[in-house]
């Protein structure tokens, strides 16, 4: 299992990082990033500690452990500058908290997302044609969601991704060590989504190549 959308007590998680990380070792986890939500107020605080986190514990269990941030509630227009200033604090995964329709996110944030060099658009709500037809040519990863409430249009967003030739990929986006999922688990996620068992082993191999541009 390779997850690259988490999240520890850096923001909303229960875990502190090297818990989190222990635990997914036990999972039968092969690599995982942390991806804590930040914004404007908080990036010059977070994304550099998950750096210096991610370091101290990257391979120490046996297993990858890649910084990254999940760019989260802000206005659109801010996205682009967001992506710079993570990416040049270390953040080697770029989330961005996509149109989830459990949230209140801005209508536009995808579609700025996924223009601004991104990674992984996550939850992304009533993903567009549009919105898929860019991700496609941008290189994004749409995100199929193993998290419970954002998981509710993991059907459409499906639908329209394999139909405008986005590539996908599986995360939990983990608060709790209950949302830590295996490889059969993660399977079904994505089938229980609309898509087929091949359709399924794409999206999981979608995880191991990112492991050459994110780790």
């Amino acid at each position: 299992m390779i997850d690259l959308h988490t999240h520890s007590m850096l923001s909303d998680g229960e875990l502190v990082p090297s818990e989190l990380v222990r635990r997914a070792v036990e999972k039968g986890y092969r690599a995982i990033a942390i991806t804590d939500h930040v914004d404007s107020s908080n990036i010059d605080l977070i994304v550099p500690r998950i750096v210096r986190v991610c370091g101290e514990l990257d391979k120490k269990w046996g297993m990858r452990v890649i910084p990254g941030c999940e760019l989260t509630h802000m206005p659109p227009k801010d996205i682009p500058r967001l992506v710079k200033d993570a990416r040049g604090m270390g953040a080697k995964v770029i989330v961005v908290h996509g149109e989830t329709i459990m949230e209140p996110v801005p209508e536009g944030t995808n579609e700025a997302a996924i223009e601004s060099g991104i990674d992984i658009l996550a939850h992304p709500g009533f993903l567009t044609e549009k919105c898929a037809e860019l991700a496609k040519e941008n290189g994004v990863y749409i995100e199929i969601t193993a998290r419970r409430s954002h998981a509710l249009t993991n059907g459409h967003v499906a639908k329209t991704a394999k139909l405008k030739g986005a590539e996908m990929i599986l995360n939990t986006d983990a608060h709790s060590p209950h949302d830590l999922i295996d490889l059969s688990m993660a399977e079904a996620v994505i089938m229980g989504s609309g898509l087929s068992i091949s359709d399924a082993r794409h999206i999981l191999g979608n995880s191991r190549k990112s492991l050459k541009k994110f780790g």
